[in-house]
């Protein structure tokens, strides 16, 4: 299933992004916990590689807790601090505490020189979808970023102060040219690429296949199946059509249907806690 999706303004965002690094102290970078790897844009390892930058694992409470912590040890280190989050419960504390750790060196160059340092300064990026928005707004209290469950809400740059010690740089999601397929399944499956472009049936038939090797007992208990192990993807979406009541005339499967069920209840985290990557599949 090859998909790609790179709108024209997608490159002009990565353009302005590297215009304006030299605006800010630091990055914060959305990661969608769920997808760890295939939610970081691979063009910010140059970009970005002069800054250091706080790692928020978002949607926190839809992953895998163990993973979650496994993740976030195999990608910190003194330029990189990764924090497990839930931006419909805001910390703004932790936040500003975590950048305040990650720039303390800069801190205290100013302090050695006798000078107050002001607010940090941070670029926010990442990922449409990742949750970028909804992290400016929860922990600002305000709706300054526009949100929807859905990619490419966010059009424009944008200041907002969110704490006397941390302003940020809010930048509309970005993506890459191209990726490979299990990258790009991933970042589907999560709702980072537009439905309009996709087959939903073959996207959501991908995602039972991967549920099946990876959480089959969600898939048990949420749809009331038993012995899935024995079953193909397409037996299962049959399963799930019939015990849900999507059906046509004749009884016929209504796939339409059951795909925007699986796809949704996925999204929602509606069939449990799922990480769709492993560390070690990738670093």
């Amino acid at each position: 299933m090859n998909i790609n999706w790179y709108p024209g303004h997608m490159k002009k965002t990565i353009e302005d992004i590297e215009k304006k690094l030299k605006l800010v102290d630091f990055v914060i970078e959305i990661i969608d916990s769920r997808i760890p790897y295939s939610s970081r844009n691979p063009l910010f390892k140059d970009l970005l590689k002069n800054k250091k930058r706080l790692l928020i694992f978002n949607k926190s409470d839809l992953s895998d807790p163990k993973l979650n912590e496994e993740w976030m040890e195999k990608i910190t280190d003194e330029n990189n601090f990764a924090i497990s989050y839930n931006a419909m419960k805001p910390n703004v504390n932790l936040v500003v505490k975590k950048s305040e750790e990650l720039m303390a060196d800069e801190i205290k160059k100013y302090q050695d020189k006798g000078l107050k340092k002001g607010p940090l300064r941070a670029m926010i990026v990442g990922i449409p979808n990742s949750g970028k928005s909804t992290f400016i707004n929860s922990i600002s209290g305000t709706k300054s970023a526009r949100t929807g469950n859905r990619p490419g809400v966010t059009k424009t740059n944008q200041w907002i102060k969110i704490h006397s010690k941390l302003h940020l740089l809010d930048t509309p999601g970005v993506l890459w040219p191209k990726f490979e397929e299990k990258v790009g399944l991933n970042l589907a499956f999560t709702g980072a690429i537009k439905d309009e472009i996709m087959d939903r049936e073959t996207l959501a038939l991908k995602l039972i296949e991967k549920l099946k090797n990876i959480a089959p007992a969600s898939l048990e208990e949420r749809y009331k199946i038993s012995d899935i192990k024995e079953m193909s993807p397409l037996e299962i979406m049959d399963e799930i059509g019939k015990n849900r009541g999507a059906l046509m005339r004749g009884g016929l499967i209504d796939y339409e249907k059951v795909s925007g069920i699986i796809l949704d209840e996925f999204r929602k985290g509606t069939l449990g806690r799922i990480t769709l990557e492993e560390p070690n599949e990738f670093l």
